[in-house]
């Protein structure tokens, strides 16, 4: 069991305390100094220590275009002289996140209209938009992958999901009516099944999750308005793991987890200023032991449950640091327990790694 580090206090303000002081042991790099030299000393990496030798490190994070080649060659530096530096595409309103088979990360901003495609690996980026008749893309929400690496982006504004191949070409749209207006309400969270042919799709202002295949034609729809078990209250953000469907169901200040048939098996979280309470819940995920990862945007953290509902630790505070966040938004852990969050509200993504037990990471979700 990994160990909990919050005590169970009455009040919210007891709360953040014990945030602030947990983070401050445990998840605090140094401040940056005002002016750097070259024998400035070296920045520290933060280490979360749990049970078990388990662990959680803060591996970076990225704002920019820039990000991928922070160290040009001698030619470009050239050409950067001689007619100016480019200009870089940087995160300006950043809110969900999920990572390829390649490793790509992949990143909605609304705020800049588009997806960013970083990819550390091979030094490259890519923009993606369309702006092209009545199937614009107006505001980006959330983003999923199938097997294939095609990308799946809902747009919240449009009510439409927009579909890009793997090498980020723009393919088709699903949810788009004859007079060019969407479908649904207000697409917000995404998922693919990609063995069944299946795309799930929280309408958050139906309050439904729909069903869909790979053509876009609707199979099922799931939920309905309401504070029961399967009811939902604006949900939003959505994750297919192993058999289960887990959403987030954020005016409940809970996330439910269904089945893949859409049949309510049990729920995590409650609205209150106690621990393990959620007040405004936005990503999820789960990494290779089974441990559930809430974001709280309000209270600036992301909190980690066990399947019980037990509270088992958080990291994240309200900052600017490293570790810190401000109103974070969507997460997505891949297959080795990478953890990436997106820190809206400082225009970045922060990059986390999990050490499981006996270092066993063969996790990831959808």
């Amino acid at each position: 069991m990994v160990q909990l580090l919050l005590k169970r206090e009455p009040g919210r303000g007891a709360w953040k305390a014990a945030a602030l002081a947990c983070m401050t042991l445990l998840l605090l790099a140094p401040a940056m100094a005002a002016s750097r030299s070259k024998t400035a000393a070296p920045i520290r990496i933060p280490v979360l220590l749990l049970d078990g030798g388990r662990k959680l490190t803060y591996e970076r994070s990225f704002d920019s275009q820039r990000a991928v080649n922070p160290k040009p060659g001698f030619w470009t530096k050239l050409v950067n002289v001689a007619i100016g530096e480019p200009d870089y595409h940087t995160l300006v309103r950043p809110y969900s996140v999920v990572t390829d088979s390649k490793g790509r990360i992949i990143v909605t901003d609304p705020g800049a209209g588009g997806v960013h495609i970083f990819d550390f690996a091979h030094k490259k980026y890519k923009f993606l938009s369309h702006a092209q008749g009545k199937d614009a893309m107006l505001s980006p929400q959330c983003v999923a992958v199938d097997a294939k690496d095609n990308i799946y982006v809902t747009d919240s504004n449009a009510g439409k999901i927009f579909v890009f191949g793997a090498n980020g070409k723009f393919e088709r749209v699903i949810g788009s009516l004859k007079g060019g207006e969407g479908y649904f309400k207000r697409p917000t969270g995404i998922a693919v099944d990609s063995e069944a042919d299946r795309i799930y799709v929280t309408d958050t202002l139906r309050n439904q999750v729909f069903v869909l295949d790979l053509k876009g034609d609707i199979l099922q729809t799931i939920g309905k308005p309401g504070a029961g078990p399967g009811e939902f209250n604006f949900p939003t953000e959505l994750r297919l793991v192993g058999k289960d469907l887990l959403v987030v169901d954020a005016m409940n200040f809970r996330v439910q987890v269904l089945n893949r048939a859409g049949v309510f098996q049990y729920a995590i979280g409650h609205v209150g200023d106690g621990t393990g309470a959620m007040f405004r819940p936005k990503g999820i995920g789960e990494d290779s032991e089974g441990h559930l990862y809430i974001v709280d945007g309000l209270y600036a953290v992301v909190q980690v449950f066990d399947r019980e509902g037990q509270l088992l630790y958080y990291f994240g505070q309200k900052g600017t640091g490293f570790g810190d966040f401000q109103l974070p938004t969507g997460l997505f852990i891949d297959g080795t327990d990478h953890v990436f969050v997106v820190d809206s509200y400082n225009r970045r993504v922060q990059e986390f790694h999990y050490f499981g037990l006996h270092g066993q990471n063969n996790g990831g979700t959808q």
